[in-house]
C-alpha cells in the first residue's frame, strides 16, 4: 500500500501536471471503483483543479465549485500519467482522468479490487475521510506520546492505526521499529520515556529520509515504480536476509494478508516472535531464540 512517502511524491508529481488544468472527462472502466453517488461523477468534468493534497493515505484533487475527488489506492492501486487520451489498460485499469496536459490513469493489480474513488462537495463532506491520526512530522513530542499511549496496542498495530498516526502502513512501520530497536509486539503502555522519544525520532527520520529518497529517484518524472518492497530497506520484505545492522537473518510474523518483519538481535533481545502458522505446525519444536534457530541451519553440528 502506498504510504506517506509514496503519497507525498505522487502529490508533488501531480501538482505541476494538473493544478490549473480543466478535468475534461472522467472515464470509468470499473463501475465498482466509484463509491459515491451524489454529486454525480459527471459534475467533476469541466472543472479546473485548484489543488492536490493528502488525507492520511488518500489523495485529494480539489476542484472548482467546492468539489473534491478522493482516491484511496489501498494495497495495489497505482497512478500513471500518460499522454492525453491514453487508453485505460484492459486488465488493470479502473479509471482515467483526462486533462489537456495528459491522462491520469488509476490502475489496480490483483483480483481484489479495493481502490476507491469518491466525489464529494464541501469541506464537511471531505472531513468525513479524516481518521484523526497524528501527522508525525508536524507534531510535538507531547502530541506523539499522547497518540501512542491513547490505546493499549502493540507498537506494530499502533503505528499502522490511522486513528492514531496518519500515513504509516505495514512497510514503514517495520522500518521505524527496526530503527528504534523496538519489538513490534511490545505494548505501547510498557514503554519508558526514553523509548517513546526513540520511537518518535525513528518515525520522523524514516519517513523524512524515504520521502527525500523517493523524490530524488523520481526527479521530474511521474513515479512509476511505487512499491512496498524497496532496495535499501532494513527489514521490510527481507525475510531470511541479513540485517544491515548486525547481520542476523531477518524474521517475520505472518498474519492475515500481511507480514511483520524484524531483526531478533536488534529488536527482541534475540527472542523469536512466534509465527502463528508455524507455531501450530511445529509446536514444541518451534525455536524460541535466534541462537536456537541458528543451530537448525544446514551444516551446523549438534
Amino acid at each position: 500500500m502506498p504510504e506517506l512517502p509514496d503519497v507525498v511524491v505522487y502529490i508533488e508529481s501531480l501538482r505541476p501536471r494538473v493544478v490549473g488544468q480543466v478535468l475534461r472527462h472522467v472515464r470509468l472502466a470499473s463501475p465498482f471503483v466509484l463509491r459515491s453517488v451524489t454529486p454525480p461523477i459527471r459534475e467533476a468534468e469541466g472543472r479546473a483543479v485548484t489543488g492536490v493534497r493528502r488525507i492520511g493515505k488518500r489523495i485529494v484533487l480539489e476542484l472548482e465549485d467546492d468539489l473534491f475527488l478522493v482516491v484511496h489506492l489501498m494495497i495495489a492501486g497505482r497512478f500513471r500519467f500518460k499522454d492525453a487520451g491514453a487508453k485505460i489498460p484492459g486488465r488493470l485499469g479502473l479509471a482515467a482522468f483526462d486533462f489537456p496536459t495528459g491522462t491520469l490513469l488509476l490502475t489496480e493489480a490483483g483480483s481484489k479490487k479495493r481502490a476507491s474513488l469518491h466525489l464529494v462537495r464541501g469541506a464537511a463532506a471531505l472531513q468525513e475521510f479524516e481518521r484523526g491520526g497524528l501527522e508525525v512530522l508536524e507534531a510535538s513530542p507531547a502530541a506523539f506520546r499522547e497518540a501512542l499511549l491513547k490505546e493499549g496496542h502493540t507498537l506494530k498495530r499502533a503505528l499502522t492505526d490511522p486513528r492514531l498516526f496518519s500515513g504509516i502502513g505495514n512497510a514503514y512501520s517495520d522500518e521505524i521499529l527496526h530503527r528504534a530497536r523496538l519489538s513490534p509486539l511490545r505494548l505501547t503502555r510498557q514503554l519508558g520515556d526514553e523509548e517513546v522519544a526513540r520511537l518518535r525520532a525513528a518515525t520522523r527520520d524514516v519517513l523524512t529520509e524515504w520521502t527525500e529518497r523517493l523524490r530524488r529517484e523520481t526527479g521530474d518524472r511521474f513515479p512509476e515504480k511505487v512499491t512496498a518492497f524497496r532496495d535499501g530497506m532494513a527489514v521490510h520484505g527481507r525475510y531470511g536476509r541479513p540485517c544491515p545492522a548486525c547481520g542476523t537473518a531477518v524474521q517475520r510474523i505472518v498474519y492475515a494478508e500481511n507480514e511483520c518483519n524484524y531483526c531478533p538481535r536488534c529488536q527482541t533481545e534475540g527472542r523469536l516472535l512466534a509465527d502463528r502458522a508455524l507455531s501450530r505446525l511445529l509446536k514444541d519444536d518451534w525455536p524460541k531464540t535466534v541462537d536456537e534457530l541458528e543451530e537448525l541451519r544446514p551444516g551446523r553440528s549438534g
